[in-house]
């Protein structure tokens, strides 16, 4: 553990201007409030935020940030509280340490909710200030460090779950490989124990028996690049385990078939260099197609900039190298930590734009599972490059769609997105685009997400954006369908209705606004005599209970959101027992067709929706065209088996008669397609009838 001088002397090494006072009496501070509380270690808890603070010395980072890292867990764990931090320390030491302890009061939470809720604040907080980030990431780091001493396995995997998941991702984003790296192989430990022994046991065996191979072709590219009259340095390792666990799934490939577990990195003196070694490595060994990326003229979205590539080594060994300069190399190790210049607004703004989209996730996701579906899609996949038709270059997955790009360039333009051109081609949407495609945006105020955009979208931001729109709009079509039922309500009420009064019902009914009341009243929420109670107390009192009109439907569909208004096609007539689909059409609410049905064509470009029969089918209504015999009877022989049969004809017309027949096409009030195709069996089997079918 750093003593004290230590602390303050790392702190004076590369900011002489530091306040020395400020770091002692942080460090003093910590010491005195853990007191006398042990880590499951066993060693003093004050040791932790202290290593913590020894970490964050070695991104250079400012004395704010250490003075955090060292009270980062005083709140939470001791008799602290900010205000007692703000008193000693100042406002902004005081808000970087409530962003960093709030995330941990959640623990009586249910896990996935947890998860969660502490991503959902840790985003918000670190929008604020990225520091926030690199303290926790430097906490959470080094409670890996120690995971093993914690007794409970279940517990284990939960924090190594956790970091897999959110932690090392979120490193990975900010440029923090050096931190993602050993919490992928901390975690990866805990998750994969067994695996975790052999792929390490793997490369102790290749390290006995290769001896000393990694420092030969390392010394090997660095006589070829000095021979160039390139002055390099290069150093090898063995790839990281978790790296080749990974490759080993993704492949379905066993170990001795991971040929590229060995990694060289060569440092330049100038980016000229870095080109010119490529070069010379080139026609020095061949080098395998496909495996050869420039980030330095197009880097990543987290800033990561260097040149990769595979080559063959002798005895087709294949080796993964690296060419950077000095500079990128710190900047690729620590990312947006190596940029601090201890002032926020000195961050490069393009490396943390990605927060925002994070933050706009928050904003739109409905749920805990929604919260981490969209948050892990947008910091943890691999990219493809896109551009604007004005150059502008954008970063998106492996798989991303014209609606992802358009997402990516503004939420709006999203929202408004019609059609697209992919290097001047109209293509469909749902084209995945590839590496340096010119992408043009066709859109329309008019247009709207299309819940059939889900299908095709990958990135977070896009399937955020498209469910919230897709909730907003059933929710206005709820509301609509409640502010009709709120007119036949208020023609009841023994006054006339006016703002006052729906404002006082708001207020009665503990409703938000007017909006709200009506979306309560179509998702039947409340019913009508709460409504007429709440605009007129007292209006209900003489009108009895079977005067109140039945609001529930007598048919009812799975797959909708409750509330949300439909209606059966009269170009099918759908039953229960028939295989349904629903159609949404913009103003229309849903319509439900049999999955068979002709129309069906002509709504392909409404949204779909999957739809099954309830538990409700009272009223369906199926069609039927019946040829009778043109003579006495016949009609009445016919009505009489709906009789038999229990079935209520709402509508009948006779649609020809031409001696010796007349035909009829009815609407057959019936329970489900059983009852209905009972009924046409048995006018098939009448001497009155003809012909029976369904229509």
């Amino acid at each position: 553990m750093l003593r004290q001088y230590e602390l303050v002397e790392r702190v004076k090494e590369y900011d002489p201007d530091a306040d020395e006072a400020l770091l002692n009496r942080a460090y003093v501070y910590t010491v005195q409030k853990h007191g006398t509380q042990k880590r499951a270690s066993g060693d003093p808890y004050f040791s932790h935020p202290v290593e913590v603070a020894g970490l964050m010395t070695d991104l250079q980072l400012d004395q704010e940030t250490i003075v955090t890292a060292l009270l980062h867990d005083t709140v939470e764990d001791t008799l602290a509280t900010i205000e007692d931090v703000e008193e000693h320390f100042g406002p902004d030491v005081a808000r970087l340490v409530d962003g960093v302890t709030k995330l941990s009061k959640i623990e009586a939470m249910p896990e996935n909710e947890r998860a969660a809720e502490n991503l959902r604040k840790f985003l918000l907080a670190m929008s604020e200030d990225i520091r926030v980030l690199l303290v926790k990431l430097g906490d959470r780091l080094h409670n890996m460090r120690t995971l093993h001493f914690i007794k409970s396995p279940e517990k284990r995997r939960r924090i190594a779950r956790e970091t897999m998941d959110i932690y090392a991702p979120l490193a990975e984003r900010v440029g923090m490989y050096e931190y993602m790296r050993e919490m992928q192989l901390l975690a990866f430990e805990q998750l994969e124990p067994e695996a975790y022994r052999t792929i390490t046991g793997r490369l102790e065996e290749i390290r006995k028996q290769g001896g000393g191979q990694v420092d030969a072709i390392a010394l090997a590219i660095k006589q070829a690049l000095a021979e160039a009259g390139l002055k390099v340095e290069v150093s090898g390792r063995e790839k990281h385990p978790y790296s080749i666990w990974r490759k080993m799934a993704e492949r379905h490939m066993p170990f001795e078939q991971v040929s590229d577990i060995m990694a060289f990195r060569v440092i330049c003196e100038s980016e000229a260099d870095c080109y010119a070694a490529i070069g010379v490595l080139h026609t020095t060994w061949q080098f395998i197609p496909g495996r050869f990326k420039d980030y330095i003229s197009t880097p990543k979205t987290n800033g990561y900039r260097s040149i990769h590539t595979s080559l063959i080594y002798e005895n087709s060994m294949r080796v993964e190298v690296q060419i950077r300069t000095r500079e990128m190399h710190r900047t690729n190790e620590f990312g947006l930590a190596a940029h601090w210049a201890y002032k926020q607004a000195d961050r490069p703004d393009g490396q943390v734009g990605w927060l925002r989209d994070l933050i706009e996730i928050v904003d739109a996701s409905h749920d805990a599972e929604e919260l981490l579906e969209h948050t892990r899609m947008a910091i943890y996949q691999d990219r493809i490059f896109a551009f604007t038709p004005k150059g502008s270059l954008f970063q998106l997955p492996i798989g991303a769609t014209p609606v992802d790009f358009a997402f990516a360039v503004h939420t709006d333009l999203g929202a408004q997105t019609v059609g697209a051109k992919i290097n001047g081609r109209h293509v469909p949407l749902r084209t995945q685009l590839e590496n340096g495609d010119v992408v043009e945006i066709i859109k329309s105020k008019n247009a709207e997400p299309q819940l059939s955009w889900l299908g095709f979208v990958v990135t977070g931001k896009a399937r955020a954006a498209v469910r919230r729109a897709v909730r907003l709009k059933e929710r206005a079509e709820v509301a609509e369908i409640g502010r009709k039922l709120f007119d036949e309500i208020a023609a009841r009420v023994p006054a006339k209705i006016g703002k006052k009064a729906i404002r006082d019902a708001v207020a009665r009914l503990e409703l938000e606004d007017e909006e709200d009341l009506m979306y309560a009243i179509g998702a039947a929420k409340v019913d009508d005599r709460e409504v007429m109670e709440a605009l007129v107390p007292g209006s209900t009192a003489q009108i009895a209970d079977a005067e109140w009109p039945a609001r529930e439907r007598a048919i009812s569909i799975r797959g909708l959101t409750p509330g949300v208004g439909f209606q059966l096609a009269k170009c099918c007539h759908p039953v229960p027992g028939d295989r349904i689909v629903g159609l949404r059409k913009p103003g229309e609410g849903v319509e439900v067709h049999a999955i068979d049905c002709f129309e069906l064509a002509s709504g392909i470009d409404s949204d779909w929706l999957d739809l099954s029969w309830g538990k409700r089918s009272q009223g369906a209504v199926g069609r039927l065209r019946v040829i009778l015999y043109d003579r006495p009877g016949t009609l009445a022989d016919m009505a009489a088996i709906f009789a038999q049969n229990l079935a209520n004809v709402v509508a009948l017309d006779q649609t020809q008669r031409d001696s010796p027949f007349q035909t009829y096409e009815l609407d057959l009030e019936v329970h489900d397609l059983a009852h209905l195709t009972r009924i046409i069996s048995a006018l098939r089997a009448s001497d009155a009838v003809a012909q029976a079918e369904r229509i």
